[in-house]
């Protein structure tokens, strides 16, 4: 009988864990942050997937996540210590994330203000991974001044938090949902 995986370690009862290599760290440490916002953003995105959207984005998001778990296990490595080959992002995924924008944006109204998250919970998921994708980009640029952090997974997640963007305005659309611009137009005047 094949041996069962434990999900407990017990190794982080006393508030560390280990990277990539070996190194125990306190889940604290910058890089356990880091990857926590990776993670927390893969699953945010996972949520978004489980929606009522066309199977072209559901796609995309899955491709997404793929890449994120990338750059989770990136970011999670010891970069004081020689570690397993892992997969990295390749350059073609940000632009797939460019190409992705721009088809979005052909069939959008232009923006003229800020739109305001929400309209329908769809739409209000795009806008949680676009701030949480923020969040995590924020805490890389953070590690990376203090450790190295392969620029490509910055420029991901640059890229990412824009077409979590477009696809919530796409989203919106599609379902024939009305943006709230900001500010509305009975503050600033207009009628």
């Amino acid at each position: 009988m094949a041996e069962n995986f434990r999900i407990y370690t017990k190794g982080g009862d006393k508030g560390e864990t280990s990277l990539l290599g070996g190194t125990r760290v306190p889940k604290s440490h910058e890089r356990v942050e880091a990857y926590g916002n990776l993670d927390e953003l893969n699953s945010f995105t996972g949520l978004l997937r489980d929606q009522s959207i066309d199977e072209h984005s559901r796609n995309i998001l899955l491709l997404i996540q793929e890449n994120l778990f990338i750059a989770e296990a990136l970011i999670a490595r010891d970069p004081d210590k020689p570690n397993p080959a892992l997969p990295v992002i390749k350059e073609e995924v940000i632009l797939l994330l460019e190409k992705e924008i721009d088809r979005m944006n052909e069939n959008l109204p232009a923006i003229r203000h800020f739109i305001l998250p929400g309209g329908h919970p769809a739409v209000s998921f795009c806008h949680v991974a676009r701030t949480v994708c923020r969040r995590a980009e924020r805490s890389l640029i953070r590690l990376n001044q203090t450790g190295p952090v392969d620029e490509i997974i910055i420029s991901f997640l640059n890229r990412l938090s824009d077409y979590f963007f477009v696809l919530s305005r796409k989203i919106a659309h599609d379902l024939k949902v009305t943006e709230t611009a900001w500010p509305r137009k009975e503050e600033n005047g207009e009628k």
